[in-house]
């Protein structure tokens, strides 16, 4: 088995990936962090021989360097993915590819010239159930996909503030302008993966619900959630939340087809209820079918060990075996972008109340040239330039001064 010459760049997310990387013969001889603590704790897991950067610009010209994994800001991976492309690095990204429909085209053009690959690192699609629902939908007996559900609910509590501080440390910290439709992918990626669906027009409603004033949670959207149907492309509608944040916590899907569907019960902890018509039983099975699916992997021990039920380990395996044999990924940049293009043309749809946009197909380079000048961000620009998107459905929602005085306040304690 060929090893690859890895390089992480941002340690807060891509440390816990060590393990995985290793045990599918990556050689990790590089990393990168503004986090002086991160590097030194990288050199002690990985060695001392381990080149330690906090320039970027040092990192990805690190001799030798065949892949690189961006764990870096959620809406900053575009950039760094292209410098990769241009140099002929494969890149996994994790989270988004692209947080503008400028960025996403440009995404694309730097991976058609490239001839590294691009692979998103997104792992719910790898969880057992999901990779279970697979199986069943592309063993034909559900017959062709109508309708399916995903959602993702990961709520905080909001006055739990060492565990808020955690993961957005300050008040213009990414996830504080984190509109509900951005995150898409843990919710929108297991459908496409389970059905090959893809999404080709959506409109958005919001569920509004501002977080108590005296809240760290109040920094952020005041959207507790978006709903989001896409029509695809295959005249199936999908409806997904992005990242909900509402009583309780869970993630769950749903596949509707012609002669039965399949899902993940909630409240099981995997558990599969698989139901058909009752004309359409296939032979060997029940009406209703309640089971815990079983993985039937050579790699079972290091997938149960993984985390976010072993979807780490499935996306480094992926990654490393597209590089070495020379195969292009199933998440690859036309994936990856398309359902960016989800959540960025869903959170426009929901500023204006449900108005449907058509999701452009990257392949056409008509398509790329409605959007290569689409810079339109609900974030801070990494130059400290203001947002030019409200992050929630209500524009006019802003905090007082008095507010921002005390959350600031709150988040330096």
């Amino acid at each position: 088995m060929k090893t690859v010459k890895f390089g992480i760049f941002g340690l807060g997310r891509g440390s816990s990936f060590y393990d995985n990387i290793l045990v599918n013969n990556g050689d990790i001889v590089a990393v990168c962090d503004k986090n002086e603590d991160r590097l030194a704790d990288a050199k002690k897991h990985l060695g001392k021989s381990l080149a330690a950067y906090t320039s970027f610009d040092e990192f990805i010209n690190h001799p030798g360097l065949e892949a690189v994994f961006l764990c870096n800001f959620f809406h900053e991976h575009a950039k760094y993915a292209i410098r990769a492309l241009e140099k002929n690095i494969h890149v996994l990204s994790e989270c988004t590819s692209n947080c503008t429909m400028a960025e996403g085209v440009a995404l694309i053009r730097a991976a058609e010239k490239s001839k590294a690959i691009y692979m998103l690192s997104e792992n719910y699609p790898f969880m057992q159930f999901n990779q279970e629902m697979r199986r069943v939908y592309r063993g034909g007996s559900l017959g062709k996909v109508l309708f399916a559900e995903g959602e993702y609910n990961h709520p905080l509590n909001p006055y739990n503030a060492a565990e808020i501080k955690s993961i957005r440390p300050y008040r213009k910290h990414w996830r504080n302008y984190l509109p509900r439709t951005y995150y898409i992918t843990h919710s929108l990626a297991p459908l496409m993966y389970i059905t090959g669906s893809v999404p080709v027009r959506v409109s958005a409603m919001p569920v509004f619900d501002p977080y108590p004033s005296d809240s760290l949670l109040a920094a952020g959207t005041a959207d507790r959630s978006a709903i989001i149907t896409c029509l695809n492309n295959d005249d199936s509608v999908f409806r997904v939340t992005g990242c909900a944040a509402y009583g309780a916590h869970g993630n769950s899907y749903r596949i509707c087809g012609e002669k039965g569907q399949i899902e993940n019960v909630r409240g099981t902890n995997g558990k599969i209820m698989l139901r058909y018509n009752s004309w359409d039983i296939p032979e060997g099975k029940e009406e209703i079918n309640f089971y815990m699916p079983e993985w039937n992997d050579e790699d079972k021990e290091l997938i149960e060990k993984a985390g976010h039920g072993g979807g780490d380990f499935f996306v480094i395996r992926e990654f490393l075996n597209c590089i070495r044999n020379s195969e292009k990924p199933i998440f690859d940049e036309y994936f990856a972008t398309t359902m960016a293009s989800v959540g960025i043309l869903s959170h426009r749809s929901l500023l204006e109340r449900g108005v449907p946009y058509d999701i452009p197909d990257f392949h056409s380079e008509e398509d790329r040239k409605k959007y290569e000048n689409d810079t339109l961000s609900p974030f801070y620009g990494s130059d400290g330039s203001e947002p030019r998107l409200p992050r929630c459905s209500h524009s006019d929602y802003e905090l007082t001064d008095e507010e921002i005085a005390y959350l600031d306040k709150l988040f330096a304690e």
